[in-house]
């Protein structure tokens, strides 16, 4: 079967500063049992803050070095998961059930992408 990454993508200079309460990690914490008793969850986390990021950068040859928060980035990862799901279509089901757990006024987007096996 095949592997498919999600990556969390967020607007850090507009994330909400509310918390979501405890139904959220109610919520989140069952979807993440039913996922992992199901065989698909294989690794899922958050990410620190831009602002302890580093980008290396290869370009001419050379290195450079950009210490974050990287504020031309109007979105970057949050987090991410890697999944074993029978295709596409299950991807994407289950990174739809993750967003609906989100409150509305949240803006979080998930990019699915499948893992190219050799």
């Amino acid at each position: 079967m095949p592997r498919f990454l999600t990556l969390v993508r967020i607007d850090e200079r507009n994330a909400p500063t509310d918390a979501p309460g405890p139904e959220f990690d109610e919520r989140m914490g069952a979807l993440f049992e039913e996922i992992s008793k199901a065989g698909v969850m294989l690794d899922t986390a958050g990410l620190a803050p831009t602002a302890e990021g580093t980008r290396i950068t290869w370009s001419g040859g050379k290195f450079s070095y950009t210490d974050g928060p990287f504020t031309e980035s109007k979105e970057v990862i949050g987090g991410y998961s890697i999944s074993r799901c029978k295709d596409k279509a299950e991807a994407l089901e289950w990174a739809k059930r993750f967003l609906e757990i989100h409150p509305e006024h949240w803006d979080v987007t998930v990019e699915v992408r499948e893992i190219a096996e050799g």
